[in-house]
């Protein structure tokens, strides 16, 4: 036991090392290509934001020992909704509307995965088909575009001065999430739940309550993300964030999150989601295909669940 709190607090940096390295790895290699230049940085901010904000949604499910893959068909559905209700009842309802679906959709998944018994990868696996099918029949897969200056602005075109809103809407969620899970009681029964739950149980924790606050939270995570990607492309789509699955559980779990619950890291999240668009920033600068990228993800994905697996064993 004394050996895995040592490899966990030495785990908790790795993160942050791998960041640093990748960033002067490119830096060097890609330095005639204007990786470096502050439009780049930018571009790679701007891509993550959604990754980051998912990742600390995500971040919320593992921890409590679940795993939510619907949080892609989520995306798409709250664009949807969004660009649908912002024509109708302006920026900030159309955006706390979109909110409230995603939310739904969460509680519907963590209500069937508790009360029910099904593993909510499982539950959230049809979910994502359910929510994909809802997107694809929403206008007859053609984009909704969103004319509302406002809501653009604030979710992902605008910003302060040279800063994204789309940095600063990850900093928002950065602090709200590390607050909730690292220093309030709900953050702390969330852990307890994800590293034992009968334990949990035992000292009077309501795990199947917080099991479902954690897939509401990763829900609620993915639909804004879905506002954060209309608001920058100015358009609902069905096919928004269907393929940032992978992506973000990599950044979660190499961001040192246990992929089995009982440790979570949402800084750590949020620097995995940029590892991961700077990797895909980077490979693009080199002139590599899709198809060499997406490889490059699953190995990725591969090591950091190894890594995860290795320290379930050694508990």
């Amino acid at each position: 036991m004394d050996r895995y709190r040592h490899n966990g607090g030495l785990r908790q940096y790795v993160v942050y090392v791998a960041f640093a390295l990748i960033l002067a790895i490119f830096s060097i290699i890609l330095h005639d290509d204007g990786f470096l230049s502050s439009q780049n940085l930018l571009n790679i901010g701007r891509q993550a934001a959604p990754i980051a904000v998912m990742a600390v949604g995500m971040a919320f499910a593992l921890a409590a020992g679940e795993i939510d893959l619907s949080v892609g068909s989520i995306v798409a559905l709250s664009s949807l909704v969004a660009a649908e209700m912002v024509a109708d009842y302006g920026f900030l309802l159309g955006a706390l509307m979109a909110l409230g679906v995603a939310a739904f959709v969460g509680l519907i998944n963590g209500i069937i995965s508790v009360n029910v018994r099904i593993p909510s990868f499982l539950v959230t696996l049809g979910m994502l088909s359910i929510i994909s099918g809802i997107a694809r029949n929403w206008n007859n897969l053609q984009s909704l575009p969103i004319r509302n200056d406002r809501f653009s602005a604030i979710f992902g075109a605008g910003g302060l001065g040279p800063i994204s809103s789309l940095l600063i809407w990850i900093v928002i969620v950065g602090v709200i999430g590390h607050i909730a899970l690292h220093h309030l009681r709900w953050g702390r029964h969330i852990l307890s739940t994800g590293a034992d739950r009968n334990a949990a149980n035992a000292v009077g924790i309501n795990t199947a309550r917080v099991k479902i606050s954690a897939l509401v939270v990763s829900a609620t995570a993915a639909g804004f993300a879905g506002i954060l990607l209309a608001g920058r492309l100015s358009i609902g789509r069905h096919n928004l964030g269907e393929d940032y699955l992978l992506t973000v559980i990599a950044a979660v779990v190499i961001g040192g999150t246990n992929l089995f619950g009982g440790r979570a890291s949402v800084l750590g999240a949020i620097t995995g989601a940029l590892i991961m668009s700077m990797l895909n920033n980077g490979l693009i600068l080199m002139g590599l295909e899709v198809a060499d990228q997406l490889i490059a993800r699953g190995a990725i994905i591969i090591l950091a669940v190894a890594l995860s697996m290795r320290e379930a064993k050694e508990v």
